[in-house]
Order: C-alpha cells, then sequence, then structure tokens
C-alpha cells in the first residue's frame, strides 16, 4: 500500500544571525586563547552558512534586554545560563513553532479534516517538557482528544526519518490513518563561548527551524507534487560512537561532533546504502548519479564535500543540501524536511522521480530512505 507525504511545511523564529556577525562575537570572547579566536573565525568563515534563524530574541544586536540571560550587548559577552533557563525559553519557543508548522502543514491538505488526524508524533533534542509539543499540538489545533500521540526525544539529527517511518507504518496498519510529523530544534538554546573546538563548530553550524509533515495512505488530490514513502534502512558505523554525541551539561546541552565525522561518513557511506538500493531491484548497478535525486541532512560543509566526492553526484543533485545549509544552517532533525521541501518545488520532468535521502546522528547512525516526488499534474 503506497503512503504519501501530502503535504511538507517549514517555519523559522524570527531573529535572523548573520554570519559574519556571529563570527566576529563570539571570535571576540574573552577568556578565548588566541587559537581559540582563530579556529572560530576559521571555522564561521569554512562553514558555507550566510544566515541562520534563532528563538532566542537576545542574539540579535538590535536586542537590547534589561537583564540578559544570552548576550549582552553592553558588553558583547555571550553569556552562561543554566539547562533550566535554556529549557524555559525551549518550552515556550519550541511550543510556537509546533503549532505554526503543524497548522501550516494541516493547511495544505484542503481534502483532510482536522478530526481526520489518527496520529501525533513530535520530534526534538534540544529540550523537554511535560503536557509535551504532541500534547500541545492537539489543544492548539482542536485535534480529537483520542488521537495516538508519540515523542521521539534526543536523538538527534537523523531522527526525521524514524518519524516518518513510524508514520508509515501507522498508514500502512490502518489505511484510514493520517498522521501529523513535527520536528521542531531550537539549536541556538546551547551555543556557548569556548576554546573546545567541538563547541566552536556547534556555535558556527546549528540554528532553529521546524518542518511538519501530514502522512497518509489516502490517494493525492490536485496538482501539487506529493512524496511516496517507499523504503527506510538504519546502519549503525562500525566506528564513530565517540566522534558524534549529544550530553546534557550543566550549562545547556553539550554537542561532540569531531573533525573525525566526514572521514567516518566518506568510508562508510556506500556500505550504508546497499540495503537501501537493494529494496528495488531496478536500482542495481547504477551509479548513484543515476537517482534523480539527492536530499542530504547537511550536517556541514564538509559533510557534504564527503557524500558529493564518494558518490560522484553532480552540483545540481547536491544544491538542495547546500542551499538549505547556507540559508539556515543546521537544524538538526527538521533540516532534512527542509531539504525535501526544496526538492519539491523543483520543476519534474516527469510523473515519477526518485529520491535517496540521509541523515547522520549520534552513534554514529546513518538513516536512510528511498522516495519518489509524484507529480500528478503530469
Amino acid at each position: 500500500m503506497p503512503v504519501y507525504v501530502r503535504s511538507l511545511e517549514t517555519a523559522v523564529p524570527p531573529t535572523v544571525l548573520v554570519q559574519p556577525q556571529a563570527r566576529d562575537v563570539f571570535a571576540s570572547q574573552p577568556g578565548l586563547t588566541r587559537l581559540g579566536s582563530r579556529l572560530v573565525r576559521t571555522c564561521f568563515d569554512s562553514a558555507a552558512i550566510d544566515t541562520r534563524f534563532t528563538a532566542v530574541a537576545e542574539l540579535s544586536l538590535d536586542n537590547h534586554s534589561e537583564n540578559p540571560s544570552f548576550f549582552d550587548p553592553a558588553t558583547g559577552r555571550v553569556l552562561s545560563p543554566s539547562t533550566k533557563v535554556r529549557n524555559e525559553i525551549f518550552a515556550v519557543e519550541a511550543t510556537k513553532l509546533f503549532i505554526e508548522a503543524a497548522k501550516a502543514a494541516v493547511g495544505k491538505c484542503p481534502d483532510i479534516d482536522l478530526l481526520d488526524i489518527t496520529h501525533v508524533i513530535t520530534v526534538s533534542c534540544t529540550g523537554f517538557f511535560n503536557p509535551g509539543p504532541d500534547y500541545k499540538v492537539v489543544r492548539a489545533l482542536g485535534l480529537s482528544p483520542a488521537v495516538q500521540r508519540y515523542h521521539l526525544g534526543f536523538m538527534g539529527c537523523y531522527a526525521a526519518f524514524p518519524a516518518l517511518r513510524a508514520a508509515r507504518q501507522f498508514c500502512q496498519a490502518d489505511p484510514s490513518a493520517v498522521v501529523l510529523v513535527i520536528c521542531v530544534e531550537l539549536c541556538s538554546l546551547h551555543v556557548r563561548t569556548s576554546n573546545d573546538p567541538d563547541t566552536i563548530m556547534g556555535s558556527a553550524i546549528f540554528a532553529d527551524g521546524a518542518a511538519a509533515a501530514v502522512v497518509t495512505s489516502r490517494e493525492p488530490e490536485g496538482p501539487d507534487p506529493v512524496i511516496r514513502l517507499d523504503h527506510f534502512e538504519t546502519v549503525l558505523t562500525p566506528v564513530g560512537e565517540e566522534a558524534m554525541a549529544w550530553n546534557i551539561g550543566d550549562e545547556g546541552f553539550e554537542m561532540v561532533l569531531g573533525t573525525y565525522v566526514p572521514h567516518i561518513i566518506e568510508e562508510h557511506i556506500t556500505g550504508a546504502l546497499e540495503p537501501l538500493l537493494a529494496r528495488d531491484p531496478s536500482l542495481a548497478g547504477l551509479p548513484y548519479r543515476d537517482i534523480t535525486h539527492w536530499a542530504i541532512h547537511p550536517g556541514g560543509r564538509s559533510i557534504l564535500d564527503k557524500v558529493e566526492s564518494k558518490l560522484e553526484l553532480t552540483e545540481e543533485q547536491m544544491l538542495p543540501a547546500r542551499e538549505v545549509l547556507r540559508d539556515y544552517g543546521n537544524m538538526s532533525s527538521a533540516t532534512v524536511l527542509f531539504v525535501l521541501k526544496h526538492i519539491l518545488g523543483q520543476t519534474p520532468a516527469e510523473r515519477e522521480e526518485r529520491i535517496c535521502s540521509m541523515a547522520f546522528g549520534p552513534g554514529l547512525t546513518v538513516e536512510t530512505g528511498l522516495f519518489t516526488r509524484v507529480s500528478p499534474a503530469l
């Protein structure tokens, strides 16, 4: 039974971070060594990011809070609030984005009533509260109180795939199911100043954003392209457990993003794709670039460079991932959905076009998906 992403919508908070401005702030922090300051400039300048968005209004140079917690514009200092302070902001600001993205996705499906939604899956690794975002979405949208609710927490950048996979399974088990999937990440809540290379890299690339999808086995109605969810696979690389991690500290969550991660991905990416592509015999033996679209999670510029080189993909195939990275940064689990939305917006050449998608996260975990963009109007 085919299962479709009928709509895919995104949302970002209103405060924009301009990369060169953010670089100068972080590079001028007291306590940085000369090497640390140089590393800040290198990481920010080489990230291939122009702008990012943050739910922390204080991080704007134009903001003037009376009692700042994150950034004091009078002194130019990046502050270190407790994890509790950061998480309290998450509960307020993430809720806004969960609801905004969810309303937008449902609004794009005029043939689906709010009371048709049977399942809600929320995703985030950047904060916790309960009653959680799944509850908040049900209440805010006026969904049935009997909706089944699931929250996938603290999984990291690949978590959109388990969410979509679960949605697909719900729809296959019940043809009348309509599943609302929402990913919201406020990574900027956890930025800190430090001489530590992992912390510096996190401050250079991570950002905030939301994406929501309506998933159902109901046949598409209308001319807009949809995504058919064909197959999913999960692979744990034999090395890399210590190279990428996400821990809870006293002053925010702490990212471990070792410089060796791009090399691990380069070494093991073809092996990770093997079980996925084996699901479709028509793809056996074909060059990777013969798959029309590639939706790669832009974990960073060097990761995209390694994927493009190893798989011998074209610049055009990498464009959706690179443009999302440039305009939004790395928004953890939501990012690959931004890339898929970019692909949905491209002019179709055929009624059905294949999409190979992947994301990477702690473990090192590689999640992959084989999808089809279906354009009913053709």
